[in-house]
């Protein structure tokens, strides 16, 4: 494969600085790697715990039983909504907040990102939540 790159050069103009940058030009037998079905999905594909470091979202043990309990589980783009909200709820000053994911909703810890409980729809209604500052709605 030949690669022929022209030169890059700078003009200086009266108003501001320009760079201009020639372009390149593949000629020849060009053979551009495309990668296997494997090494795609293994690159678009984030595990639970991957989404959870990235993100900085910690469950309580407590939050972690009730969830067990009761059968609650999230997939990587859920926790990426949830933390958008904690966000939305820190941007606020919210302390410690109600978020609310479809029929579940949990009880976060704004400033450490940690839930502290969480419920399904079976098990919240009768509910009365105190102690929070704040509620958001995930939709």
């Amino acid at each position: 494969m030949t690669l022929y790159r022209s030169l890059i050069k700078a003009v200086k103009t009266p108003m501001d600085d320009i760079l201009k940058i020639g372009h390149l030009r593949l000629t020849g037998n060009s053979q551009i790697r495309k990668p296997n079905q494997q090494e795609s999905t293994a690159a678009h594909t984030s595990s639970f715990k991957e989404v959870l470091d990235r993100n900085v979202l910690k469950f309580s043990n407590h939050a972690e039983t009730r969830m067990a309990q009761r059968g609650i589980t999230f997939k990587p783009e859920t926790i990426s909504k949830i933390v958008s909200a904690i966000d939305q709820a820190a941007a606020k000053g919210a302390k410690d907040s109600l978020v609310v994911y479809r029929d579940i909703a949990m009880i976060v810890n704004v400033p450490s990102r940690t839930v502290i409980t969480a419920m399904d729809g079976n098990s919240l209604q009768g509910n009365v939540f105190t102690q929070i500052d704040s509620a958001v709605i995930v939709s």
